[in-house]
């Protein structure tokens, strides 16, 4: 039997096992595993001393640092209450139009988002902060928890993101460069939302009527509220690609700055710091054991060739590159249906990304091409995690909203997503919307 065939044969009971529901890290295991001892006839010598090599070369890699550091920064800002203040500085600007509140949850999980780097705590926490005042205001069930569902996406998309930190470790980008590219996808996320529910309110003007209009006191005030976060967020990215401070330092300064700013203003005390540590503590332990799966399975698929053989038959097959582009993020939207969004990012990018490489789109540069698909990987992945039956996002606010079906938040988040299909042709098309700061900031 080939390599190849023994590598598809691998990814083929990787996925078995997932769709029975085994953990993906075990899952990844077991397939990593399963391919070393075939393609070394049952000699399990050289598993081991893979597998302890892989585990050490992963575990002392400094510029993982950062994901724990970013995931105490989001942690800070979850438990500290900084998301009330950007809802309040969002819904005294335009609160008072029809829908929006429903516009300014979006554009508080958007803020929010840029100190926190993940989807889920993005979804939950804004939940929190802005279901009771939307239901309170008279909005819909199925607007409210819809826009809230796929709002919190953006925690992953607007930098800085956790996923994209493993994008940037798997194929040797800049994080820097990564996340100075996903700032106008992610702004362009945000007023494609906000065109929905606009579009939603103007066709059915009781889902989300308008309230009452903010003093200009009021909302002077409440935006004098947010600049703290808006400086972290500036000190983070800016430090990253002005040079000034690496990923892992600008981090620091980030979370510890988050920390400050939770005591001060957010009310943070002894007890959200404990839940923060140990939310950050469970998060990374999790992180780092998919990682090291991940590595296994990898390292396995790349001993088969099979990766390699792929991206010589995806150069080779004659096929248009968009349209393999184009079949590799359906392959994306089917696995989101059954796959959480680091867990894809982990398990595709070794296979996807060489055949992507090796395809010219457009006369991009090697250096283009890349960061230009980890922003289309990213949105992709950001699709799954509100893509029924099995989005994440959604359970995540239903569980906040208990009175509204999860029927309705489904087809609630259907405008959504339609928004999101078309950012993504438009990203695949102009390439520029994403790679444009990075030329003009370098």
């Amino acid at each position: 039997m080939s390599g190849t065939a023994v590598g598809l044969l691998g990814f083929g009971a990787l996925m078995a096992m997932l769709s029975v529901r085994i953990h993906i890290t075990m899952a990844m295991f077991i397939a990593g595993a399963g391919i070393y001892l075939v393609m070394n006839s049952g000699m399990a010598d050289g598993l081991l001393y893979t597998l302890n090599n892989l585990v050490y070369a992963r575990l002392s890699n400094y510029d993982l640092a950062v994901i724990p550091l970013f995931i105490l920064m989001g942690q800070f800002a979850t438990h500290g209450g900084l998301s009330k203040a950007l809802f309040r500085a969002a819904g005294t600007l335009i609160g008072h139009w029809k829908g929006g509140m429903a516009m300014a949850s979006t554009a508080a999980c958007a803020a929010f988002g840029a100190i926190c780097g993940s989807s889920l705590a993005t979804a939950a926490t804004m939940g929190q902060v802005a279901l009771p005042e939307l239901r309170e205001r008279g909005y819909s069930g199925k607007l409210a928890t819809a826009t809230l569902a796929a709002s919190g996406t953006l925690g992953i998309l607007i930098p800085p993101s956790v996923p994209l930190v493993i994008y940037a470790v798997l194929t040797q980008e800049s994080i820097g460069k990564l996340f100075v590219a996903a700032v106008i996808p992610g702004i362009v996320a945000a007023l494609g939302y906000i065109l929905v529910i606009r579009i939603i309110v103007s066709r059915n003007p009781e889902a989300g009527p308008a309230g009452e209009k903010a003093s200009v006191a009021e909302m002077i005030k409440a935006q004098v509220g947010i600049i703290p976060v808006l400086l972290v967020f500036l000190v983070v990215i800016v430090g990253i690609y002005g040079g000034w401070a690496n990923p892992t330092e600008a981090a620091s300064i980030g979370a510890a700055a988050c920390g400050v700013l939770a005591f001060v203003t957010g009310g943070m005390r002894w007890k959200g710091l404990s839940a923060s540590i140990l939310g950050t503590a469970h998060a990374t332990a999790m992180i780092f054991m998919v990682l090291i799966g991940a590595d296994l399975l990898n390292s396995a698929l790349a001993l088969s060739q099979m990766p390699t053989e792929l991206a010589n038959w995806a150069r080779d097959s004659g096929m248009p590159p968009l349209a393999i582009l184009f079949a590799v993020l359906a392959i994306y939207v089917l696995l989101g249906c059954v796959m959480d969004s680091l867990a894809m990012i982990l398990l595709t990018i070794p296979i996807f990304y060489p055949m992507i490489m090796g395809l010219d789109f457009f006369g991009m540069s090697q250096a283009d091409k890349s960061i230009w698909f980890g922003i289309l990987a990213l949105m992709v992945v950001e699709i799954g995690l509100v893509h029924p039956p099995v989005g994440m996002n959604l359970y995540v606010i239903n569980k906040l909203a208990r009175d509204v079906p999860m029927k309705d938040t489904a087809l609630g988040v259907m405008p959504f997503l339609a928004s999101d299909f078309a950012r993504i042709i438009l990203l695949v098309f102009v390439p520029g919307l994403a790679l444009w700061l990075v030329h003009a900031l370098g």
